[in-house]
């Protein structure tokens, strides 16, 4: 399920995207990094906007000679979930962000994964 740390010694504790954290080290693309010293953050830049379909528009001109239960139609709302979620990390020489696209839960997600990842860090520290 997850992948295994270079020489197989330690098992992966937390995968964020494709950032694999080991009791003692950051496993990140492009190599692996001690877990010491680094830093996660998180930035939800999710904007939600809500507007009527297009859809409810030409039902609503379509039926609206028929009946004026048409206009109900318009009482469809759409949400539309825009920007991105990001996770960073940084330490003694590397950084790296992974990014996730927004949604309903995205934000609560990466908050989560990240108060996970802080907590592993701090058992480090003496």
């Amino acid at each position: 399920m997850y992948p295994v740390p270079m020489g197989g010694a330690e098992p992966v504790l937390l995968q964020i995207g494709d950032m694999a954290l080991t009791s003692t080290h950051v496993i990140l693309p492009y190599g692996q990094y001690p877990l010491n010293g680094a830093v996660w953050t998180v930035q939800d830049s999710t904007q939600v906007t809500e507007g009527i379909p297009a859809v409810a528009i030409v039902l609503t001109i379509v039926f609206v000679w028929f009946c004026l239960l048409g206009l109900l139609f318009l009482l469809m709302k759409e949400r539309r979930y825009l920007g991105f979620v990001a996770v960073s990390v940084t330490g003694p020489g590397f950084h790296h962000t992974a990014q996730f696209p927004p949604g309903p839960q995205s934000g609560a997600w990466a908050a989560h994964a990240v108060a996970q990842a802080r907590a592993i860090t701090a058992a480090l520290r003496p």
